[in-house]
């Protein structure tokens, strides 16, 4: 269990600051007479950054290529499944992504239906106010990357190589925090929701693959 620590701690720090996004400085400040909480906090940095469609796009793009690398692992354990002919004997890492994978699915479902505080914008007038909370696009492309920066660390042998890969997942990770919050689809709390979560998720991951520890050092270190 203390290996899930990490995982628990963050997820329970999720928990907590969504609670004080129903009840801290709570105001009608968003489109449509939508009600929003740190409504002053998030209204100053709204209009700060504004809207900027160059990031909407390009971390539009950087979660189209969070669900490649996605499909990548998929299509590893297919090929492991269908080689090997028993779900065991698909490697661990590849498995236990597959969890992770269908989690971060069914909170992305939940938390699109669930309205905890609405986009600062209106994206498309047919579908008028969206649930922006927690950013799911950014929890998408952060756990996704985030474990393929362990995963990463098992398949690939030479060690240039897999810094240089960790160093382009850690990079879109970053860009996509600031992407998503300059883009002005989303409040603050939004984004910080969306970090904690993944965090979660990335640790929810590692321990799951604790046992495989020694053979990602070996691999480094070769």
């Amino acid at each position: 269990m203390k290996k899930y620590t990490d995982a628990i701690l963050f997820a329970l720090l999720f928990v907590f600051f969504t609670l004080l996004t129903r009840v801290i400085d709570v105001q009608v400040t968003g489109p449509m007479d939508a009600w929003v909480g740190f409504a002053r906090m998030n209204v100053a940095v709204h209009n700060f950054f504004g809207m900027n469609l160059f990031w909407y796009k390009l971390t539009q793009l950087l979660g189209i290529a969070a669900i490649a690398v996605a499909g990548i692992f998929a299509v590893t354990g297919a090929v492991q499944l269908i080689k090997r002919k028993s779900l065991l004997k698909v490697d661990r890492e590849v498995l236990m992504l597959g969890v992770v994978y269908i989690i971060v699915i069914v909170l992305y479902v939940v938390f699109e239906k669930v309205a905890i505080n609405y986009r600062p914008v209106i994206l498309d007038a047919a579908e008028g106010l969206e649930p922006s909370y927690p950013s799911t696009h950014t929890m998408l492309i952060l756990t996704i990357f985030g474990t393929a920066v362990r995963a990463c660390g098992y398949y690939i042998k030479k060690a240039k190589l897999l810094v240089c890969t960790r160093l382009c997942a850690l990079i879109i990770m970053a860009l996509t925090i600031v992407g998503r919050l300059v883009c002005g689809v989303h409040w603050l709390t939004d984004i910080i929701g969306g970090v904690l979560i993944s965090i979660s998720l990335i640790y929810l991951y590692r321990g799951l693959t604790t046992q495989n520890v020694q053979q990602e050092n070996q691999n480094e270190k070769q």
